[in-house]
C-alpha cells in the first residue's frame, strides 16, 4: 500500500463527513422551507440533497473498496476522532431523516385532504328536499 493511497483514503474520509454535514443541513433547510410555505427553497434543497446523496453513494463506493496490502504498514483507517466525528454525524442525520419522513408523510396526508376536499367543492348551495322548509347550505365530501 502506497502513502498516497492511504492519503486519498483520509481525503475520502474528510469529505464522507463533510457530505455528511452538509445532507444534514439540506434537510434542515428543506424542513424549513415546509415549515415556511416556500416551495423553491424547497426544490432546490431536494436538488441539493439528490447531489450530496449520489456524491455520498460514489464516496461509501470509494471507501469499501480494499486497499492492497504492502510490506510497509501504515495507518490505513482515519483516525478515532475522525471516525467519531462520523458516526456523530451519521446518527444525526438518521434522526434528521425520521424527521423530514415523518414530515413529508404528515404533509402528504394533508395534502391529500385538501385536495380531496377541495376537489368535492362545487361552490354551490344546496337546498334541502322534501316538504319541509328549503334551507341553503354548503357542504362539501369528505
Amino acid at each position: 500500500m502506497t502513502v498516497a493511497s492511504v492519503q486519498d483514503r483520509n481525503q475520502q474520509a474528510v469529505e464522507y463527513l463533510y457530505v455528511l454535514r452538509s445532507l444534514a443541513t439540506e434537510l434542515e433547510r428543506a424542513m424549513q422551507a415546509i415549515a415556511q410555505n416556500r416551495l423553491s427553497d424547497l426544490e432546490d434543497s431536494v436538488a441539493n440533497q439528490q447531489m450530496l446523496s449520489s456524491r455520498l453513494g460514489e464516496l461509501v463506493g470509494e471507501l469499501c473498496v480494499p486497499l492492497e496490502a504492502d510490506t510497509a504498514v501504515f495507518q490505513t483507517d482515519t483516525d478515532d476522532d475522525q471516525m467519531r466525528q462520523i458516526f456523530t454525524a451519521s446518527a444525526a442525520l438518521q434522526k434528521l431523516n425520521q424527521r423530514y419522513a415523518a414530515l413529508l408523510k404528515h404533509s402528504s396526508r394533508s395534502v391529500a385532504l385538501m385536495a380531496s376536499l377541495f376537489s368535492s367543492f362545487k361552490g354551490q348551495f344546496q337546498e334541502a328536499s322534501g316538504s319541509r322548509l328549503k334551507h341553503q347550505t354548503w357542504s362539501c365530501q369528505m
